[in-house]
């Protein structure tokens, strides 16, 4: 099994240095492409300088964001082969929908398919032996923004303690010693989870009030995306029953956590 990255064009605040483009060959050159990332010719010359004459199978994506799927089309039809994903999305549509538990074969190697929502709906691991491509589940080097906390932590939880030895992630560096990281990840989350519950025991009634306590570290460019991972922890304190909102205000209905 070979492993390369391509790194695209589009550094920035909420993609860090780039997406990471995946090539994963099965050592007899056979390969697939993983989150070939957004619309880009230099980008698509890049991915297919360090294709060369192997033999491209097919091309994945982790989930349907602008910064991971719009180029799949394009470069799966121009190579002749499948474009693979669990569901359609912005500017991406699947010709092979893979569901959790899938195994997709690349030459002699099998990917298994973990879907792992939370980051979005339709996010979704491959697992290539102990190697995972965890798209945006896991970055390297910072959290991550998250749609739907309560399934989220399931698949982290999910992931840990099932043998894996290395991450492959959608931005930032590979990762050793994967169920560190997805323990740093949970107590990180669940940290956040009684931060935002205390602010609102507080006194903070709004979104935007959360978010200026508890990301006040946080670069102010990135507070877009913390109130969506806000909305994502208040979704799931409101089905706990520990908040409510009332005439568009939150409150509190039970005491911190200690």
């Amino acid at each position: 099994m070979k492993i390369d990255r391509v790194l695209a064009n589009n550094p920035g605040p909420f993609t860090g240095p780039g997406t990471n483009t995946w090539l994963l060959d099965d050592g007899e050159g056979a390969v697939v492409v993983i989150d070939p990332g957004p619309v880009d010719s230099r980008h698509m010359r890049a991915i297919l300088e360090k294709l060369g004459p192997r033999d491209l199978v097919a091309v994945l994506v982790t989930h349907t964001h602008s910064d991971h799927a719009p180029l799949a089309n394009p470069l799966a039809g121009d190579m002749g082969v499948p474009a693979v994903g669990h569901a359609p999305g912005p500017l991406f549509q699947p010709e092979i929908r893979l569901l959790d538990g899938a195994v997709f074969t690349v030459g002699n190697l099998d990917l298994e398919v973990v879907h792992t929502p939370g980051h979005a709906l339709d996010h979704l691991c491959f697992r290539a032996g102990n190697v995972l491509f965890s798209g945006d589940h896991i970055i390297g080097g910072s959290s991550v923004m998250v749609e739907d906390m309560g399934p989220y932590l399931d698949s982290l939880r999910k992931l840990r303690g099932t043998g894996l030895e290395r991450l492959h992630p959608g931005h930032g560096d590979e990762m050793e010693d994967p169920d560190t990281v997805i323990d740093w990840y949970l107590a990180h989350r669940l940290q956040r989870h009684e931060e935002i519950h205390r602010a609102i025991v507080q006194g903070a009634a709004r979104v935007s009030d959360i978010v200026e306590i508890v990301y006040a570290d946080v670069d102010p460019s990135l507070h877009a995306l913390a109130e969506r991972s806000v909305q994502a922890h208040l979704s799931l304190l409101a089905e706990e029953g520990r908040i409510a909102w009332e005439d568009d205000l939150l409150v509190a209905l039970t005491s911190p956590h200690e």
